[in-house]
């Protein structure tokens, strides 16, 4: 007897290359952005950074499982209970949406959504940036200060631990910046992985915005990003910033993906022991 040939649709072949190019991304952005502690479990890694951004302070799933799940959630609320901080899940399209429902019915809210935007480079038009930026290889002392002062960083362990977590980085990097002198009032991070430059922290100083220095900035590492070989682009946008996405779409960003975090509402953050505000990210 003659198997039939199995016939797969253009709308399978469509999903299945769009989840493909998120999970390239998904570890891309794991690469990117290193926590000041991770630990591996069933698959799942446990990403713990004195609650800096929740990216940084979630539950990451990378692979199969073999432990019954509630047992597996039991266990991560009883680690972030042990430092001090509610447990996070990071929710991104390519798990069930029956874990995120569990979370919910479990108490869990929505503490934070991104957007995910992404160009192919071979359509990006070269562009001089309007603004003079600074560019180097190397994290520096002044970028670091530059950018807790945008930021308004004032914890203490924070400005401790994040410069260990930007020199872990273990991919090539470029950090620009824009200065007023011998002041910082931009910065931005590119971050070069397989044929991908990621960006990151872009910061533009308030009194200063809405003078392309924001544009300035992307431009500048997407430029320095090509002539490294690069030939797609990535970038994560808080949902609801409307003036940065349009700033993107302006240089060819298009909307991907979204993903999310699903917080523990039954244990607040930890404010005695870590008492500076919570970044997002």
């Amino acid at each position: 007897m003659t198997e039939m040939p199995l016939v797969v649709s253009f709308e399978d072949k469509a999903e299945t290359h769009m989840n493909s190019k998120i999970k390239i991304i998904e570890d891309l952005s794991l690469n990117a952005w290193p926590s000041h502690q991770m630990q591996i479990y069933d698959g799942w890694i446990l990403r713990f950074s004195y609650f800096y951004t929740h990216r940084t302070n979630c539950v990451e799933q990378i692979g199969p499982s073999a432990i019954p799940l509630m047992d597996k959630i039991a266990y991560c609320e009883e680690i972030y209970a042990r430092w001090g901080t509610p447990t996070i899940f990071k929710i991104n399209p390519l798990m069930d949406s029956s874990f995120d429902q569990k979370l919910m019915e479990r108490g869990y809210h929505i503490a934070h959504t991104t957007e995910v935007m992404t160009m192919n480079l071979e359509k990006y038009m070269v562009q001089k940036p309007l603004r003079p930026v600074f560019l180097s290889r190397e994290i520096s002392p002044d970028w670091l200060n530059g950018l807790f002062s945008l930021k308004g960083t004032e914890n203490e362990i924070h400005k401790k631990i994040v410069p260990s977590m930007y020199r872990a980085i273990p991919k090539d990097t470029i950090f620009a910046s824009i200065y007023d002198g011998g002041k910082i009032i931009g910065t931005g991070l590119g971050i070069l992985d397989r044929d991908h430059v990621g960006i990151y922290a872009i910061h533009v100083a308030e009194e200063y915005r809405r003078q392309h220095l924001g544009e300035s900035i992307c431009r500048s590492i997407l430029n320095s990003a090509i002539d490294e070989g690069a030939t797609e682009a990535y970038l994560q946008v808080v949902e609801g910033n409307v003036g940065a996405r349009k700033l993107y779409e302006r240089l060819g960003f298009a909307y991907f993906y979204t993903y999310w975090f699903r917080q523990e509402s039954c244990r607040p953050f930890s404010q005695d022991i870590y008492p500076d505000t919570i970044s997002r990210g």
